[in-house]
C-alpha cells in the first residue's frame, strides 16, 4: 500500500513542468486513474473519497463547477433524522463528525451531538458542508475536476476504455456513474428505465399512478366556496398504469432574516400575476401555498418545497425532459425552475391573496450574504430527486421494502420512508386541478427490523453482458416505489462509499464488478465503518417526546401520511406524540359545531386479507370531542366508528382500540376521519392496524 501511494506521488511530481511564458510550476492534469467518478454529488464524492482510502489513485469529475450536489449546495437539515441512525455510519456519520468539529473550533456549539443516535435534527450552513468535503477529497489524494460535461463513451466490447469530455478525455480501469441522472450509464448503453412502472411489472400496490382524492375547480367553487367533492373514476383515468414522469424538482434555499448577512432575493425576469389565479383560488378553498423551512446554525433557514397538495417551490412536471437534455437544454431547464422559484416568491410576498402576516413573515427572509457568492447568492444546484434509473443485475421494488428486507450481499441499511414529491399536475375538463403521485401514505413497521431493509449490491451492478466495469451508486436498478425510499442523500452517501470500496478492489483483484467476491467486499465494508446488519428497533420515544413510528407494529398510519382537507393546525404540545407531532382541528368554543369540511383521508393497501385491531393514538384531553367520526372502507366492506377523545389511553400505551374491521388485500383500503357534527378538537395522531387474522 505504502509503495503505491509513493509510485502514485513520484508520477505527480514527474508531470510537473515550467511554463516559461509566466515562470510559474503548472501541474498537469491527469487523464487516468485506477478509478474515475463522473459526478460530484454526495454519492460521487464519497465514492471517491472511499475508493482512494482503498489505495487507488481516483479523478472526480463534474459536469458543472459546483463539487458536493445538494449536500453543499442548500439541503442543509439531513434526513437522516427520518432513518434508523444506529446504521447511517461510514463516511455519511464521519462528515457530519467533522461538520461538527468545524463549528467546535470556532467556539460554537450545536444543538445536536452527532455521537448521539436520536431523531435530533442535524443542521450545518452550506460554506461549512462544503469546506469539510474539499477537505476530506484533499486528504485522501482525489483529483477533483470540474466543468467536464460528458461527451461521449469509448467502450470496447463491454468494458468501458474512456470517456470524453467537453475538457479533455479520461481513461480508467473502473468508472463510477454517481450522477444523480445516470448520464455515464446511459452513454455506455446500459439499460435503465425513467419514471412510474405500473402496479403489474413489479406487482407494487404503491405503483402507477397515486391520486389524491379531492380537487380545486378553477372555473368556480361550489355555492358554499369549498373544494369540489370526490374525483371520478373517469377524471382520474387507470390509477394502475404508470408514466414518464419524475418527482418535481426544486431549489433548496438558504436564507437569512440577519440584516448583517442579508441580501434581497432577486426580482422574476418576467413577472405574469395571471400565471398564479390557480393559487388564489386554492387559496380561497381552503388550501396552503407556501415551503417548509428549517433552522439552521447562523441565524439561517432552509427552504424547501412542501408537498401533500400544496402549491410550493417544485415546478411539478418541469424536471420531465432534464435526463436526456444536453448542456444547454439543461441551462435552460435550470434558469426556468429558478425563475418559476423567484416567481413564486413574489407571489408569497406581494399578492393580496395572501394574508398579511404570512406576506410579512415571507417579505422578511433573503439570501445570504455568506452563501454561494459565485452564483450571487442563489443556490447552485437543483434537486435532482429522481431521473434514470438503471436495469442491473437486481431491480430493488416495494417487496423488498415491504415484506422481504434481507439480503445476501447487503451495501447499506436504509430506512427512510417511501416518499414520492409530486409527480404531474393535472388540469381536468370540465375546470378541476388534482396533484398527481404525491406522498405514499403507507409506512409499514416490522418489530424486529423497524422500517430498515438491506440495499443489496446486485442493485448498483449493471448486467454482465452490458458492461463490467461500472457502477452505479445514486442512478442505481430500483423502481420508482424503491427510489422514493433510496432517494436522500445519507443512503446515497453510504451507497457512493459502497461504490467506490468495490472499484478499488475490482481493479486490485483484476477482476469485473460483477464477479467481485462479496465475502471480500464485505470485510473492506466493515472495515471503513459501515454497518450491514438489520437492526433491532424497540419502541423509541425521543427526548422531544415523540415515539419514533418505525419502532411500532403492524400497519402504522402516520398523520403526516393524511390527505387533509379544511382548516387543519400542527401541533406537538402534547407528549408523547407519534413522531413529528398531530395535527387537529375544531374550536372549544361554547357552541361551536364541526361541519365536515376537515377531513384527513388514509390511502393503503393491507397486506393480507382478514381482521385488524384498529388503534388510535390521540392526546386526550377534556376539551377534545366525543364523537369523533371515522369511516373505514375496503372493497364492499364498510364500518363507521364514534370515537371519544376525551377517554384516556391505556396506562403505559400510545393507542387505545377503538374497533375491529375487516380489510381486503386486493383492493385499496381508505380511512377517513372528520369534524362533522363536533364539539372540540379532533385530534389526527395516528392509526395503527394489527392483524388477527388473516386468510
Amino acid at each position: 500500500m505504502k509503495f503505491k501511494h509513493l509510485l502514485i506521488a513520484t508520477t505527480l511530481l514527474l508531470t510537473l513542468h515550467l511554463t516559461l511564458e509566466t515562470g510559474n510550476v503548472v501541474a498537469e492534469e491527469p487523464d487516468h486513474a485506477d478509478i474515475v467518478v463522473y459526478g460530484a454529488t454526495p454519492g460521487g464524492f464519497c465514492a471517491a473519497i472511499a475508493a482512494a482510502r482503498e489505495g487507488a489513485s481516483v479523478i472526480l469529475l463534474e459536469p458543472t463547477d459546483h463539487v458536493g450536489g445538494l449536500n453543499t449546495g442548500g439541503l442543509s437539515f439531513s434526513d437522516s433524522n427520518q432513518t434508523v441512525r444506529s446504521t447511517m455510519m461510514g463516511l455519511f456519520d464521519e462528515w457530519h463528525t467533522r461538520i461538527q468539529e468545524d463549528y467546535a473550533s470556532r467556539g460554537i456549539e450545536l444543538p445536536y451531538d452527532v455521537s448521539v443516535k436520536d431523531q435530533s435534527a442535524w443542521t450545518y450552513e452550506p460554506h461549512v458542508s462544503a469546506r469539510v468535503t474539499r477537505q476530506m477529497l484533499d486528504e485522501a489524494g482525489v483529483t477533483v475536476l470540474t466543468e467536464r460535461y460528458l461527451s461521449s463513451v469509448q467502450k470496447e466490447g463491454t468494458r468501458i476504455n474512456s470517456l470524453v469530455t467537453k475538457d479533455g478525455t479520461f481513461s480508467g480501469d473502473v468508472f463510477i456513474d454517481a450522477t444523480y441522472e445516470g448520464d455515464l450509464m446511459a452513454a455506455a448503453d446500459v439499460s435503465w428505465s425513467i419514471g412510474r412502472e405500473s402496479r403489474e411489472e413489479f406487482r407494487e400496490s404503491m405503483a402507477g399512478k397515486q391520486y389524491p382524492k379531492r380537487k380545486m375547480n378553477i372555473n368556480g367553487f361550489d355555492d358554499d366556496g369549498s373544494l369540489l367533492p370526490f374525483v371520478t373514476a373517469s377524471e382520474r383515468g387507470d390509477e394502475s398504469t404508470g408514466d414518464d414522469n419524475v418527482m418535481t424538482y426544486s431549489f433548496r434555499l438558504c436564507l437569512t432574516r440577519d440584516p448583517e448577512n442579508w441580501v434581497p432575493m432577486p426580482q422574476p425576469a418576467n413577472y405574469d400575476p395571471e400565471k398564479f389565479e390557480v393559487m388564489r383560488r386554492y387559496i380561497k378553498s381552503g388550501g396552503r401555498v407556501g415551503f417548509d423551512r428549517y433552522p439552521l446554525p447562523g441565524n439561517k433557514i432552509d427552504g424547501n418545497n412542501s408537498i401533500g397538495g400544496q402549491f410550493s417551490l417544485g415546478l411539478v412536471g418541469g424536471g420531465n425532459g432534464w435526463c436526456e437534455a444536453n448542456e444547454t437544454e439543461r441551462a435552460i431547464i435550470w434558469e426556468d425552475h429558478k425563475q418559476y422559484t423567484l416567481e413564486f416568491y413574489h407571489f408569497l410576498t406581494t399578492d393580496s391573496s395572501i394574508p398579511d402576516e404570512t406576506r410579512k413573515e415571507y417579505a422578511e427572509l433573503g439570501l445570504c450574504k455568506d452563501e454561494f457568492p459565485g452564483t450571487d447568492h442563489f443556490s447552485p444546484a437543483l434537486y435532482i430527486r429522481e431521473s434514470r434509473r438503471l436495469q442491473g443485475m437486481y431491480v430493488l421494488s416495494q417487496k423488498d421494502i415491504l415484506e422481504d428486507p434481507e439480503k445476501e450481499d447487503p451495501i447499506v441499511v436504509s430506512s427512510f420512508p417511501i416518499d414520492s414529491h409530486d409527480c404531474r399536475r393535472i388540469a381536468l375538463k370540465e375546470g378541476g386541478v388534482i396533484n398527481e403521485g404525491t406522498i405514499f401514505p403507507v409506512r409499514r413497521k416490522y418489530p424486529k427490523q423497524g422500517y430498515a431493509y438491506h440495499v443489496p449490491y446486485r442493485s448498483i451492478l449493471p448486467l454482465a453482458n452490458e458492461c463490467t466495469n461500472l457502477l452505479v451508486p445514486v442512478a442505481l436498478s430500483c423502481t420508482h416505489v424503491g427510489i422514493s425510499s433510496i432517494r436522500v442523500e445519507p443512503t446515497w452517501m453510504i451507497l457512493g462509499q459502497s461504490a467506490g470500496i468495490a472499484a478499488a478492489l475490482t481493479q486490485q483483484g483484476k477482476t469485473t464488478v460483477q464477479e467481485l467476491p462479496y465475502s471480500k467486499l464485505r470485510e473492506h465494508l466493515l472495515a471503513q465503518k459501515q454497518v450491514l446488519d438489520l437492526p433491532d428497533v424497540p419502541e423509541q420515544i425521543t427526548e422531544s417526546g415523540s415515539v419514533a413510528s418505525t419502532s411500532l407494529p403492524g400497519i402504522v398510519l402516520d398523520d403526516a401520511a393524511a390527505v387533509l382537507t379544511g382548516k387543519w393546525s400542527h401541533s406537538s404540545n402534547f407528549t408523547p406524540h407519534i413522531d413529528d407531532g398531530y395535527q387537529y382541528a375544531g374550536s372549544n368554543e361554547k357552541g361551536a359545531q364541526g361541519d365536515g369540511s376537515a377531513t384527513a383521508m388514509f390511502r393503503f393497501k393491507a397486506p393480507t386479507t382478514g381482521k385488524y385491531q384498529m388503534l388510535m393514538a390521540y392526546s386526550a384531553h377534556s376539551t377534545r370531542a366525543k364523537n369523533v367520526p371515522v369511516t373505514v372502507t375496503s372493497g364492499s366492506y364498510e364500518e363507521r366508528i364514534l370515537v371519544d377523545q376525551t377517554i384516556p389511553l391505556p396506562s403505559g400505551k400510545h393507542f387505545r382500540s377503538i374497533s375491529e374491521v375487516q380489510l381486503d388485500q386486493n383492493v385499496e383500503s381508505v380511512i377517513n376521519i372528520n369534524d362533522d357534527k363536533t364539539h372540540g378538537f379532533v385530534i389526527i395522531d395516528a392509526i395503527q392496524l394489527i392483524p388477527i387474522d388473516s386468510k
